[in-house]
């Protein structure tokens, strides 16, 4: 009797979304064991994503699914104790306090560069491309590194600071082509070593330390898909430590997922398995951190991008899965694209954005056409 309502109850959720079980759509879902019905509803994503890692669930193409279940809000209506549970953690504990930097690099970040060489473009950059008018990943990533060092007014010469530098494309790329020299920061040893093999024989440097422990001052920094690991409580720390080292003239870039309410957490499962002690910041967030801080010179919007992008990174891992099986296992793979397509489809039903905001330290004198 029991497990007849929880199937009746999800059922008629998926419905309202225009989702049937058994259906015949690329986005219907095909459930291999009822357990699944009642973990959904007590567990809400981390059920989800949990039952599909295991098999019990499966969906030609989860992104579809997603796009449907968040467009049509039913994740609001399943259960919320965990949400609540969680972002009562996230406001007690400064879970991205400095001891406690470094996990999401061991546990994402290092999990094999093999892994993210075979996901990526040819620079290995992690974060969102900027799909205007181009039609492949590795010139909508040329195009976003553009966007962000023509936004900055990159000059031969300047010192540039970038914060979560990843793998070093964005400062090798900033090198080589816009003639500065670039400090990069990383809290993953992995990356950190395949950095500095990638910008050897340029003027970068790359240092394994967090943003906290900065030195120095530059003409522009720029932050790429980073903030999200910084945390509601560190971000007055996080605008000051940027403040204090820009130099008065300086510009700096925020490239950044942002949520369309304000949490101090991310959800269960994705702080389970794929990025520990994250969370995205709102709008509100950002703006009162930043306040009598910096000038805000521009707010540029573009969260359909992640969507393709998303996409072009599941396809990569598909077609080099051959390559890659004798390091992860089939429950690996089943994690990894659920969360690259759970986010595709989040990103193209706008429950969460892609921002790029420029700041200055007193406002650009005169007319300023931001690039486009």
């Amino acid at each position: 009797m029991g497990n007849f309502f929880f199937r009746r109850r999800v059922e008629q959720l998926l419905g309202d979304a225009g989702i049937t079980v058994g259906g015949d759509a690329p986005w219907d879902i095909v459930v291999h064991d009822d357990r699944f019905y009642r973990r959904i509803l007590v567990e809400a994503h981390l059920g989800a994503g949990e039952s599909y890692m295991d098999g019990w669930w499966d969906c030609p193409q989860l992104d579809e699914f997603f796009y449907r279940v968040l467009r049509a809000g039913v994740d609001k209506k399943v259960s919320g104790l965990l949400r609540f549970l969680n972002g009562v953690l996230g406001k007690v504990i400064n879970l991205q306090n400095p001891a406690r930097a470094y996990i999401v690099g061991r546990t994402h970040y290092d999990i094999g560069n093999d892994l993210y060489t075979a996901m990526l473009d040819r620079r290995m950059l992690y974060s969102c491309a900027y799909w205007n008018n181009v039609s492949t990943l590795e010139e909508a990533q040329e195009q976003k590194l553009r966007l962000v060092f023509d936004k900055l007014m990159l000059e031969p010469g300047m010192s540039v600071l970038d914060i979560g530098c990843g793998w070093g494309g964005a400062a090798r790329f900033a090198a080589k082509h816009y003639g500065v020299t670039v400090t990069g920061l990383t809290i993953s040893s992995q990356q950190a070593t395949l950095a500095k093999e990638l910008c050897s024989g340029l003027p970068v440097e790359i240092k394994l330390t967090d943003y906290r422990d900065t030195k120095g001052r530059y003409d522009r920094i720029y932050s790429i898909g980073m903030f999200e690991h910084v945390g509601q409580k560190n971000y007055q720390k996080y605008f000051q430590v940027v403040q204090k080292h820009l130099a008065p003239d300086g510009l700096f870039l925020l490239h950044t997922i942002g949520s369309n309410r304000s949490g101090s957490n991310t959800d269960s499962w994705t702080s389970k398995y794929i990025f520990p002690n994250s969370m995205l910041p709102s709008a509100n967030q950002i703006t009162e951190a930043v306040e009598e801080k910096l000038i805000l010179e521009d707010w540029h919007s573009f969260g359909h991008d992640y969507y393709h992008t998303l996409k072009a990174w599941n396809n990569n891992i598909e077609n080099n899965r051959a390559a890659l099986a004798p390091s992860y296992d089939e429950r690996f793979f089943r994690m990894w694209r659920y969360y690259l397509l759970s986010a595709a489809g989040s990103f193209r039903a706008r429950h969460v954005q892609l921002w790029q905001l420029l700041y200055s330290h007193h406002g650009i004198e005169g007319r300023f056409r931001v690039p486009r």
